[in-house]
């Protein structure tokens, strides 16, 4: 009996599942209420005598998750690395199924004052406090069941969950477009994806419990090789590659959401596009992310994924110094290029990521030490993204937030580099 691995019991086709499965709910109500801070939130949870500022402080509690996710990378990831990747996944995933439900509850600043932007600002931290601790499991539940050569394939489904998760919240949103007035929308329409999200994670959870310990875990429980505190550990120890994780994390934040929340704020405000024709727009884009994940992950696969990444970061720079010409234009033609190459290089750099992050640290520290520089990564690269992108259009003109895209990607490319090393040997 002692010598008998559960993981072991696992499908293929059951882990792949498990980890996209998650992924795509998790992602889908943290793409909801980006959305909905764009759309919803300024009009219903602030006050609204000046509508530019109730946009920006909407935007700053979407801001909120991702100082939640590295305090959730540090709480999963220690049960993660200390009792287990799935019953921390499991946690993980109603922490955020929860906090998005009850989002979908709240009484509005015409109901109870400024009691709703603060209990908004709660449940949105518990989205973070979710997500923090959900994405680093799913990776992991993916690499450390995969077979050799391919572990970039196999990182790439809970990669997938992210494209996904994007459509299926654009979609519902443009459905509600459709089939309501304004009225209705605002009235009650927006509270049905949150409140829809109580579903998607009762199925996640069904197909997170069926699973097993991955055989990487197993090892670690047969050797003893369990620490104490993983997180103090992964500072101490680790301290460079956690650094270094970080920052070739950051280039990927930066452009998703300056692909997606800011060019919904700013497409639907300055450009004039309706909000119909705009998510139109985009969801017609996130096609384009989602083909690109499974290429990336075959090249990384054949080439090396440090060698890929490093010319996926250098495309992104590229791509920055086009960001005005094509999206200032307003044209519905270039701005529709404009999304599909970003969110196209967005699956280029996303696909081979949640590998090359895992593969940076041992065992018996994985889960926090993925799951935490991909969280820094977060505060760094998206937290503040969208507002200052916000700022620097308004007062600057649009060709600066294509010089902060291409400063992120140049930092990325250094770390990358430096990184390099550690990554020959994980390979």
């Amino acid at each position: 009996m002692s010598q008998s691995k559960p993981a072991q019991t696992n499908k293929p086709a059951t882990v792949l599942f498990a980890s996209l499965i998650g992924t795509t709910i998790e992602f889908f109500d943290f793409y909801i209420y980006a959305t909905a801070a764009v759309l919803v939130f300024p009009k219903l949870f602030f006050p609204a005598a000046d509508p530019a500022a109730a946009t920006l402080q909407s935007l700053a509690t979407f801001a909120i998750a991702f100082f939640a996710r590295p305090i959730g990378s540090a709480v999963f990831g220690h049960f993660g690395d200390r009792v287990g990747r799935k019953a921390t996944l499991v946690a993980a995933l109603l922490t955020m199924g929860l906090s998005t439900v009850v989002i979908g509850l709240l009484p509005t600043y015409a109901t109870i004052g400024t009691w709703a932007p603060a209990l908004l600002a709660l449940c949105r931290f518990g989205q973070g406090l979710g997500l923090g601790g959900e994405w680093g499991g799913a990776v992991l539940l993916a690499t450390e069941n995969a077979p050799p050569g391919k572990r970039a394939w196999y990182g790439m489904f809970p990669q997938l969950g992210a494209p996904i998760g994007f459509f299926l919240s654009g979609g519902i949103f443009l459905l509600l477009t459709e089939v309501q007035t304004d009225a209705e929308f605002f009235a009650y329409g927006w509270r049905i994806p949150f409140l829809a999200s109580a579903l998607l994670v009762i199925v996640g959870l069904y197909v997170r419990l069926k699973i097993h310990e991955t055989p990487d875990f197993q090892k670690v429980l047969e050797k003893n090789e369990r620490v104490k505190v993983p997180v103090v550990t992964v500072f101490r120890d680790h301290g460079r590659m956690l650094v270094l994780g970080t920052l070739i994390a950051l280039a990927t934040f930066v452009l998703f959401y300056l692909m997606t929340v800011f060019a919904l704020s700013w497409g639907t405000t300055a450009l004039h596009f309706s909000r119909k024709d705009f998510l139109i727009q985009q969801l017609f884009a996130v096609l384009f992310f989602g083909l690109t994940i499974p290429i990336a992950a075959v090249w990384a696969d054949r080439h090396g994924r440090a060698r890929t990444l490093i010319w996926i970061s250098a495309a992104i720079a590229v791509f920055g110094l086009a960001l005005a010409p094509l999206f200032g234009s307003g044209s519905t033609v270039q701005v529709t290029v404009f999304l599909s190459l970003g969110l196209g290089l967005m699956g280029l750099t996303y696909g081979p990521l949640g590998t090359i992050l895992s593969e940076l640290f041992p065992a018996e520290v994985r889960y926090t030490g993925a799951s935490l520089t991909f969280n820094l990564a977060g505060i760094l690269g998206a937290s503040l993204a969208p507002y200052i992108a916000t700022w620097l259009a308004t007062n600057y003109g649009l060709q600066y937030v294509g010089y902060y895209l291409s400063g992120a990607a140049v930092i990325s490319l250094i770390a990358l580099l430096l990184a390099r090393p550690r990554m020959k040997q994980a390979a």
